[in-house]
C-alpha cells in the first residue's frame, strides 16, 4: 500500500459542497467536450461477452471481473476494463462520419489496481471516440485533438475557481508535447514514471507521444494492448507511436498526474503488426479483429478521461477516495482519516 500525506491537508469544501461541485464541473465537462469534439451521448455497456476480442486487455496483464449469464447457456461475460473498441463498433453501426464521435460514462471495475491516491478498484471516465478519414491518421492531426481536449480542461478550471474563492488555476496556457524517447534521453537514469514526474513538474501538463513500443534501451515506456492504439506508426526522426497520456503537474501530491489515456486507433496494417510483436497473432480470428481487418469498422481516434481524476484534480483534493465511492484497506482509511482525508 502506498500513500502520501500533503502537510497539515485541509479539504477545500466540506463534503456536501464537494458533491455539489463534482455534478456541476461534470456537466460542463462533458459538454464541453462535446460540443468542441463533435460527440453525441450514447450509452454504454457494464459488461462484454467473453472471447469475442470487445473487452480491452490495457497494458495485457489485468484480470477481468468476470461471471456466467444463466439464461445465456452459462456463457461468460466480462465487466469492461474500458470501450475502445466497444466505441469503434458503434461508430459504423450508427453509421457516423468522419469529423462527428460519439462518448459515453464508463464504469469498470479494475481488480489488479494498486491503489493509492489516484488509483482505485472503480473506474469512471468518459470514453470517447471519434470517425476519422485515413489522412488524418498523423502526428499533427493527434497534437490537434489534445489541444482541444486541453482547452476544455482549461475551461472548467477557471469555471471552478471562479465559483469556489479559495482555488486558484494551476494549469500552464498550453499542453507541451514530448515522446517517450525524448523522456527516456532527457532522464536516462530514471524509470518511466519518475521521468514523466520530472516533465510534468517542469511543464505543468504534457502529452507524451508513442506508449507501447520498445524505446533505444529495449524497454518500453508503459505497456498497450496491441489492438486499440497505434503505437507503431512511425512518425518522425525515427520515432514511432500515434498515442499518448495527457499528464499533469499535482502540486498538492507533488506528483505526476495522468487525466487522459488516448491515440488514433489500429488500422489493418498496424493491427496485424503489433499482434505480431506482442505475440499473439492467434487474435486475429476473434469477431473484432476479423470486423477491422474486413474494413467493416471505421478508422478512428478515441480515449477516456476520467472523472473522477479530473474532480480530485480541481477541488484539490488529496485522495481520489474523497470524491468517489469504492473500498480501500484498512490501514489506508484510518491513516487517511488522522489526516483529515475522509474516505467515501
Amino acid at each position: 500500500m502506498k500513500i502520501y500525506i500533503p502537510k497539515d491537508y485541509r479539504p477545500v469544501l466540506p463534503a456536501e459542497a464537494t458533491e455539489l461541485a463534482i455534478q456541476k464541473l461534470k456537466l460542463s465537462f462533458q459538454d464541453e467536450l462535446a460540443e468542441s469534439l463533435n460527440l453525441r451521448r450514447v450509452t454504454a455497456p457494464l459488461f462484454v461477452l467473453s472471447g469475442t476480442g470487445v473487452n480491452d486487455d490495457l497494458n495485457g496483464t489485468e484480470r477481468a471481473v468476470s461471471f456466467s449469464v444463466k439464461d445465456m447457456d452459462g456463457r461468460k461475460a466480462e465487466v469492461v476494463h474500458s470501450l475502445a473498441k466497444w466505441k469503434r463498433l458503434k461508430l459504423g453501426q450508427y453509421s457516423i462520419p468522419p469529423g462527428e464521435g460519439i462518448y459515453t460514462d464508463m464504469n469498470a471495475i479494475r481488480a489488479d489496481e494498486e491503489l493509492d491516491n489516484i488509483h482505485s478498484l472503480y473506474v469512471d471516465q468518459w470514453d470517447w471516440e471519434k470517425t476519422v478519414r485515413a489522412e488524418d491518421r498523423n502526428l499533427d492531426f493527434l497534437k490537434g485533438i489534445v489541444e482541444k481536449i486541453y482547452d476544455v480542461t482549461k475551461s472548467i478550471e477557471k469555471q471552478t475557481c471562479a465559483s469556489v474563492s479559495q482555488l486558484e488555476p494551476v494549469l500552464p496556457e498550453k499542453i507541451t508535447f514530448i515522446h517517450s524517447e525524448d523522456l527516456l534521453a532527457a532522464f536516462p537514469n530514471l524509470s518511466p514514471r519518475e521521468r514523466e514526474r520530472e516533465a510534468a513538474r517542469e511543464y505543468g501538463a504534457i502529452f507524451v507521444v508513442g506508449i507501447g513500443m520498445t524505446l533505444a534501451d529495449g524497454k518500453k515506456h508503459d505497456g498497450r494492448a496491441p489492438d486499440y492504439d497505434d503505437w507503431s506508426t512511425p512518425t518522425r526522426n525515427g520515432y514511432y507511436g500515434l498515442n499518448g497520456d495527457i499528464i499533469f503537474w499535482n502540486p498538492l501530491i507533488e506528483n505526476s498526474f495522468e487525466i487522459s489515456s488516448m491515440g488514433i486507433r489500429v488500422d489493418g496494417a498496424a493491427l496485424l503488426r503489433q499482434l505480431e510483436l506482442e505475440s499473439c497473432t492467434e487474435r486475429r480470428s476473434l469477431a473484432f479483429h476479423q470486423a477491422l481487418l474486413n474494413g467493416e469498422i471505421p478508422l478512428s481516434i478515441g480515449g477516456g478521461i476520467g472523472q473522477s481524476r479530473l474532480s480530485m484534480f480541481f477541488l484539490r483534493c488529496a485522495h481520489i477516495g474523497e470524491v468517489q465511492a469504492s473500498l480501500w484497506p484498512e490501514e489506508m482509511t484510518a491513516i487517511c482519516n488522522q489526516n483529515s482525508i475522509i474516505l467515501k
